[in-house]
């Protein structure tokens, strides 16, 4: 569990100390530390001295007794009455006895915290109190008195705004006063690369201190020294950096040693975005040598194929959109799923059994949306449907009050809760969340983690009894869980299921996309408060100091919304077919039960598990043989059914087939004077097709070995021919992709073939390729300026267009069940495109232009600028291997539909045979 684990983090660091950050108020700083008595009934008999430590705040004074029995006091500085030295009076008394060293502190209130070490609510000391203290060093009781007279003045000004700047103020004078200590580094030859003043932050508190960073290690070293004198990171220990927002400000940075975990290593709060910003550069600079950033696209894609889990998912997205387990008000905020707490068994084939993932929780009550949909229409500008969030710090500590109780206590000034308002019951909650007439709030990833210790009272902690006497214990779970664990494994389940991984999209288009602010906002009835959204207010423009405070104080209490992710409808996630989940799943599915007949799912599987045997050993190809055969670079290659006959073009202007058993030419011909941009061979063998610059298609006999017909198609060069069904399609530099249906001459007995043209799809530039989907409905087009284009060729519509490339796209491709679309370009970059949508979810940046490839969907084996054949796991965004090919560009490839035998032609004019090798 995130939180608990970064509590298990802070309680090995303070293991020593009862004292902590969280018995400070809220925006509160600890300055230092003495080592001190409190001396007890001065002057009496009973005169007692409690040994401790008194620590110097920005708004209060808290004595730390040695023995765990005794409380902490936290004396407010607002309440104080008078701060001072009794020693000069006393000194000059003969009838007192004088002790050195002294601080007297007459307060009105103090607060007794953890009194017999047991965490409960604060204890109240009313009425005017004398608090002696004694430091063991007297020689600094001046400078001490001094620094409280300071600070002390600061929490008596009148407005809120006047006392933040003064303890700033304070706060920056002392910090400049210090730097960072150098004999700290772990290495006398690290090289440092700069230094400035930050903040540590952990949930509801920061601390101030200085920030380092070498060519070897980050480090932070706190102003007060504690928990430790320096926090310390090795840089090559480093996996992810995010930049955050913190404070509705962009100061914020989060490091992260591990992979896939919401709690990082730390978390540090800049004065300013530029300190932020050069520190970024210098982890990501160290970062880029030696791993690959991931992006939400790409987090996308992974999800959608299955390699990560919808929980994976979700964790990264709130990554990504600025949730952080140290900051409450930004908290990773996770869906309702069940919406059935009533129930002996747990239906997770009942779709009743979940929650509308479509709507947001306000709005699953019609009744109370409809009430509150009145007062949004009646409400003047600015305008907003709830008047409360779905994730703040309060909902967050209100699920984890039974582990971090001392974060309650904390964010509500020494108090539990009411006993009735605690978190007592999963389906009292549920209920409230539906009928509550201001309660919207959603999950937090605990619910689907594997600590269950949130929902039990293992702390025995006093929080309370409820109208009905009962006191308030562990959590009441529904019916269908037999104990805490069993709750959180099928709530595991739930979220994992086949429901919730068809229609989760529809939940993260509210929160972290499309529908999260405007039209789409309003018509999804998810609009909150304005204060609440990233942009919502601009802090930098508030210049009066008291209501930059205020307003700060009512964004972090209230809540934040995540930062926008997505701009456009979030694609579904790809689930397998029932066949393909029968392999997996924990229940074998019968024979008898399988939509498939055996011997067609046998075919099948056949077929599949040969391509995926051939994927899977896509980086053991080896080159078999080699021919040059063109005077030019090759531009396309097409081969007979039986493999015999390889055909290629080149900008030589031949079109040659080549016999792969005799290993010789066989054929050379040329239609013009004019390079031919690709070829292909139509269904039986007979018929070559090729494109030529000339404008024109000519289509050869391969049985009568001349040409047989030429279409002249085009007003400017045809760049690349696809064929189907009678059908052809040819793109053109004329901007234009025409369908044409195309009669053989075979068929018609005739000696021509006969043309129709069915449709043309315009285009505002030159088209530099084509390709079609594996249904023959869709076609995309990427032409010389980047621009990627989805067609639908039943309609001739255009389904969706996209500006991907910085220069010509060359090659671009569906993946075998038609979901995505990869595309390569002159920029040197991969783009992978949600069809779908139409949404941009991947981009991978290659050292060369790739200018060729074949993909299945996972891996991807394209042909380099540089004549090398590379192999790119998708999902990871890299290249898994280097294969040694062409001395020039890899300019076309041919693959065999088992995927087992690849033929490229290259800028060296020669047909490399590759073979893979099992």
């Amino acid at each position: 569990m995130a939180f608990t684990r970064k509590r298990r983090q802070e309680q090995q660091l303070y293991s020593k100390e009862r004292f902590s950050l969280l018995l400070l108020n809220l925006e509160e700083y600890y300055f230092e530390q003495h080592t001190a008595n409190h001396i007890i009934d001065k002057d009496c008999r009973d005169e007692r001295k409690i040994r401790g430590s008194l620590k110097i705040c920005s708004k209060s004074i808290i004595f730390e007794p040695d023995e765990k029995i005794q409380p902490i006091i936290k004396i407010p500085l607002r309440d104080c009455i008078s701060i001072e030295a009794p020693e000069d009076n006393e000194a000059n008394n003969p009838f007192t006895w004088y002790t050195p060293g002294v601080i007297s502190v007459v307060s009105n209130q103090a607060f007794l915290i953890k009194e017999q070490n047991i965490i409960a609510p604060y204890k109240t000391e009313r009425g005017k109190t004398e608090y002696l203290f004694q430091l063991d060093v007297a020689g600094k009781v001046d400078d001490v008195i001094q620094t409280l007279l300071q600070l002390n003045r600061a929490s008596h000004l009148d407005k809120l705004g006047d006392q933040a700047a003064m303890i700033t103020a304070i706060l920056q004078s002392r910090l400049a006063r210090t730097s960072f200590d150098k004999n700290r580094f772990q290495n006398v030859s690290e090289t440092l690369h700069m230094e400035c003043e930050a903040e540590m932050v952990t949930p509801l508190v920061t601390n101030p201190g200085h920030v380092c960073i070498t060519d070897a290690n980050l480090y932070f070293q706190p102003l007060n020294g504690y928990p430790k004198p320096v926090v310390h990171i090795m840089m090559h220990n480093v996996r992810r950096i995010y930049k955050r927002r913190h404070g509705l400000m962009p100061l914020g940075l989060e490091v992260f040693c591990t992979e896939n975990d919401l709690c990082s290593d730390i978390y540090l709060k800049f004065y300013n975005s530029q300190d932020r910003d050069e520190l970024y550069f210098y982890i990501a600079t160290y970062l880029e040598n030696h791993i690959t950033e991931q992006t939400a696209e790409s987090y996308m894609l992974q999800w959608q194929r299955g390699h990560i889990s919808n929980y994976q998912y979700l964790l990264h997205l709130n990554n990504l959109a600025d949730r952080s387990c140290n900051d409450l008000s930004q908290y990773p905020v996770f869906p309702w799923i069940i919406a059935d707490y009533s129930s002996s068994e747990l239906d997770l084939t009942k779709p009743e059994t979940f929650r509308d993932l479509s709507k947001p929780v306000g709005a699953l009550n019609k009744e109370r949306l409809e009430r509150l949909l009145t007062r949004y229409r009646e409400m003047p500008e600015p305008k907003f449907m709830y008047g409360s969030h779905y994730s703040s710090p309060g909902y967050v500590l209100f699920y984890l009050v039974r582990v971090a109780p001392e974060y309650m206590l904390c964010l509500q000034n020494g108090k539990f809760d009411h006993a009735d308002r605690t978190f007592n019951s999963i389906a009292e909650t549920w209920k409230n969340c539906l009928d509550g007439a201001t309660d919207f709030k959603e999950l937090i990833p605990e619910f689907y983690e594997n600590d269950s210790s949130f929902l039990v009272n293992s702390l025995k902690l006093d929080l309370g009894k409820r109208q009905g006497g009962k006191m308030v214990e562990h959590v009441e779970l529904p019916p269908w869980a037999s104990d805490p664990d069993d709750f959180l494994q099928k709530s595991q389940n739930a979220l994992e299921s086949q429901y919730v991984s068809e229609h989760l999209h529809e939940w993260i288009d509210l929160i972290f996309g499309y529908k999260q602010k405007g039209s789409e906002a309003i018509a999804a009835h998810n609009v909150f408060h304005p204060l609440t959204y990233e942009g919502g207010v601009d802090l930098n423009s508030i210049m009066d100091p008291n209501e930059k405070v205020a307003l700060l104080t009512q964004i972090l209490e209230f809540g934040q919304t995540p930062k926008q992710l997505f701009t456009i409808p979030h694609p579904r996630r790809i689930i397998p077919k029932f066949k393909s989940l029968s392999r997996t799943s924990s229940h074998n599915v019968s024979i008898a039960e399988s939509p498939v007949s055996p011997s067609e799912e046998s075919f099948e599987d056949l077929t599949e598990e040969s391509i995926t045997l051939a994927w899977n050993n896509i980086a053991k190809l080896k080159l078999d043989e080699q021919h040059k055969i063109h005077k030019e670079e090759i531009t396309g290659i097409a081969v007979s059914c039986n493999g015999s006959s390889v055909f290629t073009t080149s900008q030589d202007s031949t079109l040659k087939m080549f016999s792969k058993e005799s290993k010789t030419l066989q054929r050379s011909v040329s239609f013009s004077n004019m390079a031919l941009s690709s070829c292909l061979i139509l269904p039986g063998d007979t018929t070559v097709i090729s494109s030529s610059w000339d404008n024109h298609i000519y289509f050869y006999s391969v049985a009568f070995g001349r040409r047989q017909d030429t279409l002249m198609g085009h007003d400017d060069a045809v760049s690349k021919i696809c064929w189907h069904d009678n059908r052809l399609y040819s793109a053109s530099w004329d901007s234009t992709v025409k369908v044409w249906h195309c009669v053989p001459a075979e068929v018609l007995g005739t000696k021509r073939h006969h043309f129709e043209l069915l449709a043309e799809l315009e285009h505002d530039v030159s088209v530099n390729t084509i390709n079609l989907n594996a249904a023959n409905a869709m076609l995309v087009s990427g032409t010389k300026e980047g621009t990627i284009s989805i067609w639908d060729v039943t309609t001739a519509t255009m389904l969706h267009q996209l500006s991907c490339h910085s220069g010509t796209v060359y090659d671009a491709a569906f993946s075998p069940d038609s979901r995505h679309l990869l595309s390569t370009g002159e920029d040197g970059c991969f783009k992978v495109i949600d069809v779908q949508t139409g949404m941009l979810i991947s981009s991978m940046a290659s050292e060369q232009p790739q200018r060729c490839f074949k993909w299945d969907g996972h891996t991807v084996l394209s042909g380099s600028q540089s004549g090398e054949l590379l192999v790119w796991d998708l999902l990871a965004g890299k290249v898994i291997e280097r294969i040694k090919g062409h001395t020039g560009a890899v300019t076309c490839m041919w693959m065999n539909e088992q995927c087992s035998s690849i033929i490229t032609g290259g800028e060296d004019k020669q047909i490399m045979f590759w073979k893979l090798q099992y």
